[in-house]
Order: C-alpha cells, then sequence, then structure tokens
C-alpha cells in the first residue's frame, strides 16, 4: 500500500523527535529517487531515507547501508552545497496530508544565517523533494515540472512554491460528531461503507476504510442498504470516536505477511483478512517501512542495474545461438563432398568419349556395386577437362569448408557456454560494481562497445563473496568470470580445496586451507554454497565437484572464467540460503 497521510503521522512524530535540533551532517543518492541524509544529534546519528519511487514514496530512518554510485548526480551535489551543516528547527505535516516539511537553518557562502525548507511530497504518481529558500522561490526539486495555465503546478527553479491544492473531502482529524451525522444521514445508501469512508474523508486509504467497515458491521463491504437502524445510528459516534484515538496518537505498527513475504503494512492492527495473512507488530514505523521494503528495493534496485546489460548479453547470445545453426547447417551439407570427387573421377576417366559443348555426361558408375549408368549435369562452355577439375574444385571447397566450419562452430559453442555462465552471473549481481565490472569484461572481449564517456572511468575490483565455516576454514565464492580467474589461478594456493557444480554455469568456490585438511562439514558448506551461486540455485541435490588447486588449469586462450580439472571428486548438495548468510563474514 503506499504511505497514506493517517500512517505518515506517526512516522512524522517519529521522525520529529529525533530529526529537530540535528545537524545535516551527510547527503548521499544512492538511486535516482531515493535521497539519504545522514543526521547528526546528541551524541548519536541516524540516517533518514526519503525515497519518491512511484508506488514506494516514503521517509523513514533506516537501518540499511547502501551502494552509491561514482558520481553523485547533480540534485545530490546541490543539496550537500545548501544543506550540509544545516540544522534541523522544526519538522511538521500539514494535517492529514501526505507531505513532511523540514524547516531548516541554514548559512550561505559568506556564512550568513538564513532559513531554508526542505518539502517532501509523497503525492500520487510524482512523489518529490523539494528545496525551496527563505524567500519562498524553489531552489530545485527531485522531478520538475513547467505546470500550465490551470490546476497543474509549476515546479521549477526560481517559482514560488504553491503547496497541493487542497482536497474537497472532510479532514478526518477536524470533522466534528455532528458534521459525521449530517453527512452520514445524506449517504447514498447503494455505495458500501468502505467507499463512503473513502470518498468522504481524505488522507485515508482503502486498506482502512475496508477494516472500519469490517470492525463495525463484521464486513468489508456491507451496503449502508443493508445495515439496521440501531447499527447505522451507532456508526457516526464509533467513527467520531476512532478519529479521536488517531488524532490522539493511538497507532500501532504492525505488518500483513503472505507465505513468508510482506504483502502489506498499515498503522493500526488489520483483521479483515483473518487467518489468509499473518500479523507482525514492530516496535517503531521506522523499522516497520525498513523491513516492509527491504526485499522489494534491493530486488528493483537489481533489476534496473542489470536489465540493460542482460538484454545486450540475451541478444548476443541469440545471435550466437542463430549464427552457430547456420553454422551446423553449412557443415551438413559439406558430409556429401565425397561424391564430388567421385564425379570428377567418373568425368576423367569418360574424357576420351566426351566432345567440347557437352551439356550431359552419361557414364557408369564404377563406385556404386551395380556400375549403374548415371547422368552427369556439364558446363557445355567448358571443356571436359575443365568440368572435371570444377568439380574437384568444388570438393576441395567442401573439405576445406569442413574445417574451417569445425573450428568456427567450435569457438561459437565456447561464446555460447560463455554467453550463458554471463548471464548467470548477472542474476546474482547485487551492485553497481558487479554489474560494471561484469560488463568492462565483455568489453575488453570485443562483445560489447565500450561506452562513451566524457571522464576516464576508475577501475572497480570488486571482492569475492568472503564465509567462515562451521569449523573456521575460509571460504572465498567468485562473482563473475573475471573474479573466478583471480580466485582460482591467481589467489588460492595448489593445495587450497577447490568447488564447481558439475557440468552448470556456477561461481569458482575456494577453501582456503592453509595447508590443513579440509574437514567435511566444510567441504559440505562450500558444496552448499557452489549450489547456491549457480545456475541450479533452485534445485535439490545438485552435483559439486571438488578438488585441489593443482589438479585446476585453464587451457590455452580459453574464456575467462573457463578452467578444467582433474582428480575430482562429487558430492550432491543442496543451496541453502539461510546458511550462506549464517556464514557470511561481517
Amino acid at each position: 500500500m503506499p504511505l497514506d497521510a493517517l500512517c505518515l503521522m506517526p512516522v512524522a512524530d517519529e521522525i520529529r523527535k529525533s530529526a529537530e535540533g540535528a545537524k545535516i551532517d551527510k547527503i548521499q543518492q544512492p538511486g535516482k529517487n531515493e535521497i539519504v541524509f545522514t543526521l547528526r544529534g546528541t551524541g548519536a546519528s541516524r540516517r533518514l531515507l526519503v525515497s519518491a519511487s512511484t508506488g514506494r514514496a516514503r521517509v523513514h530512518f533506516t537501518e540499511m547501508q547502501f551502494e552509491n554510485p561514482q558520481q553523485p548526480p547533480m540534485f545530490c551535489m546541490l543539496l550537500r552545497k545548501h544543506l550540509l551543516g544545516a540544522r534541523i528547527a522544526a519538522v511538521t505535516q500539514p494535517s492529514m496530508e501526505r507531505v513532511l516539511n523540514f524547516e531548516l537553518d541554514v548559512y550561505d557562502e559568506m556564512g550568513v544565517p538564513g532559513k531554508s525548507l526542505l518539502i517532501i511530497e509523497l503525492i500520487g504518481a510524482s512523489p518529490n523533494l523539494i528545496l525551496v529558500a527563505g524567500d519562498g522561490r524553489i531552489v530545485d526539486c527531485l522531478r520538475r515540472s513547467e505546470g500550465d495555465m490551470g490546476e497543474k503546478r509549476g515546479l521549477m527553479p526560481g517559482l514560488f512554491y504553491r503547496p497541493p491544492l487542497p482536497s474537497d473531502k472532510k479532514d478526518p482529524l477536524l470533522v466534528s460528531k455532528d458534521d459525521i451525522i449530517r453527512i452520514w444521514n445524506a449517504a447514498f445508501e447503494e455505495k458500501t461503507v468502505d467507499n463512503w469512508l473513502l470518498d468522504t474523508f481524505f488522507g485515508i486509504s482503502p486498506l482502512i476504510c475496508r477494516e472500519l467497515s469490517q470492525r463495525f458491521f463484521g464486513d468489508t463491504s456491507v451496503l449502508i442498504a443493508g445495515l439496521g437502524r440501531g447499527e447505522k445510528a451507532a456508526f457516526p459516534e464509533k467513527l467520531a470516536e476512532f478519529f479521536g484515538e488517531m488524532k490522539n496518537g493511538a497507532f500501532t505498527p504492525c505488518m500483513l505477511s503472505r507465505a513468508g513475504k510482506p504483502y502489506d503494512f498499515s498503522c493500526i492492527p488489520i483483521t479483515q483478512y483473518g487467518e489468509k495473512m499473518e500479523r507482525r507488530e514492530f516496535s517503531s514505523f521506522s523499522e516497520l517501512l525498513d523491513f516492509f521494503y527491504t526485499e522489494r528495493d534491493i530486488a528493483e534496485s537489481a533489476r534496473q542495474r542489470t536489465e540493460a546489460l542482460i538484454k545486450a548479453v540475451r541478444n548476443l547470445r541469440d545471435r550466437t545461438k542463430r549464427r552457430l545453426a547456420n553454422q551446423e547447417e553449412e557443415l551438413k551439407a559439406t558430409l556429401g563432398r565425397d561424391r564430388l570427387r567421385e564425379i570428377g573421377d567418373i568425368i576423367t576417366a569418360n574424357l576420351h568419349s566426351m566432345r567440347p559443348g557437352m551439356s550431359l555426361l552419361r557414364a557408369n558408375d564404377f563406385y556404386s556395386e551395380d556400375n549403374a549408368e548415371i547422368e552427369i549435369r556439364l558446363d557445355p562452355r567448358l571443356s571436359p577437362q575443365q568440368n572435371a577439375a570444377r568439380y574437384y574444385k568444388e570438393y576441395n571447397k567442401a573439405k576445406n569448408a569442413e574445417r574451417r566450419l569445425t573450428e568456427l562452430i567450435e569457438a561459437g559453442g565456447a561464446e555460447l557456454y560463455y554467453l550463458e555462465s554471463v548471464l548467470d552471473e548477472l542474476s546474482r549481481a547485487s551492485g553497481e560494481k558487479d554489474v560494471l565490472e561484469i560488463r568492462r569484461e565483455l568489453e575488453k572481449m570485443g562483445l560489447l562497445a565500450p561506452r562513451p564517456s566524457s571522464k576516464k572511468e576508475k577501475e572497480i575490483k570488486s571482492k569475492p563473496l568472503r564465509f567462515i565455516s562451521s569449523t573456521g576454514f575460509e571460504i572465498l565464492v567468485g562473482k563473475n568470470n573475471t573474479q573466478n580467474d583471480e580466485l582460482t589461478f591467481r589467489t588460492a594456493e595448489r593445495f587450497d580445496l577447490w568447488l564447481h557444480t558439475q557440468k552448470i554455469h556456477g561461481s569458482h568456490v575456494v577453501i582456503m586451507t592453509g595447508g590443513k585438511n579440509a574437514d567435511d562439514r566444510t567441504i559440505e558448506e562450500a558444496a552448499k554454497l557452489a549450489a547456491l551461486y549457480s545456475q541450479a540455485s533452485e534445485s535439490q541435490k545438485v552435483p559439486v565437484d571438488y578438488t585441489l588447486i593443482k589438479h585446476v588449469r585453464k587451457p590455452p586462450g580459453a574464456k575467462p572464467g573457463m578452467a578444467v580439472y582433474s582428480d575430482y571428486k562429487t558430492i550432491y548438495a543442496t543451496p541453502d540460503r539461510k546458511l550462506a548468510d549464517e556464514l557470511r563474514a561481517k
């Protein structure tokens, strides 16, 4: 659900208690629509996340770690220029609006004190973060809009900031019981209670409206016309009592889960789903929002970073498949080349009976078992000797084509295998560094054109994933083909243990033994990691081969990540993500 105005009230209260009086110490922009402010207060600092992503707009304190881009975006640089060192004087929420205002004490370049306003709008399809100067003019905003002569606001640097237009619905925190009775008595009776609530009061989500209908009438979609006289008469008082509780801060941060996955959240306990949903309460709304959006944001962020590269690699893979299919068809055509040589021999044997200008030769096929007569097409423009030479030439051409096509198919098969491994790596890429490293590898191999850039990119080298087994052995897992090569052929020692899924794309896994013998439990755990970080991550009983590093070698000219090995044993392992989380080195 979106963060409605009612749910934003306790969030704003939490932020107000920790943020007022704090200084803005750091500003980061890890994503296109995400800003993280590090606030330093008395003896502690907290990170405030502001997300203006459509469908995920929110503001709350976060414990999440975010990976920042190499170059800070322009909006981030502007916020740093104007707000670093600013003190938060007040945090306010206009009544039942999805808006938070941060009133800031700032200093300009000359050290002159002043006022600024940072406005967080979590409204509709275009959530926004707007910096307003002390004179009321917009300095800049995350999403600019030129506006029009009608109701659409202009949000551009230099324009005076205008708040969103007020709703024509009732404010549930300001409405009186008498007003509720009057509006309720005039309600259209063929409307459901939840729709009446949604159409009458602003700042309340459909989820809350359905929940109130469930609480008061035992049904989320009961018609007003279906209510009894007593139920209908008692409703305004119950509703006014609920609004009063909300006004007094009677909120509970709770989350609904389905099949173990976060489904929805609310500021009041939700009962309408019964046992179909699991309900969990949190100690704070920031903890609730942080938990709810963590998995969703990580998945979405990774998808956006890798989507374009995955598409490019898939195109390369599909093109390679088509080229291989054509080459294999051409290779099949060369398999009948011996007949071309035989026909050349038959023409040569019959030169004495041939004359120039012939277009057809009837002769016995001494290569057949019954010496049957056959017809051979000739080019009348060529002499008999030249016709024989033509067939011999076609034979040699097909013979050379077979050799060349065999080489091309072998190289194409290796390229296809490599591209499949890259797609597997991209499916597990967890950050910008991983994606950039894979792209740079493809550029170096000439499979992708280098991106145009005005600045030379700093070489990025991510590190392998690091785990510690239950018995204390270090286990390293490569995240891409370049890293696999580095790990296997440069980092590991001869007597370290090497693991890889059998005939399945996956990461190179190395147990750093330090000259000791790895115990069975460590090998089993490393095998589970190899299965998890492979194409078979959703399978059961995955075959994993293991051997000493000294038995692993890289064939000459092989592509990154390719290796052959011998003297190995095989263990069957089931991927275990929970185990990986437990063993992951901090």
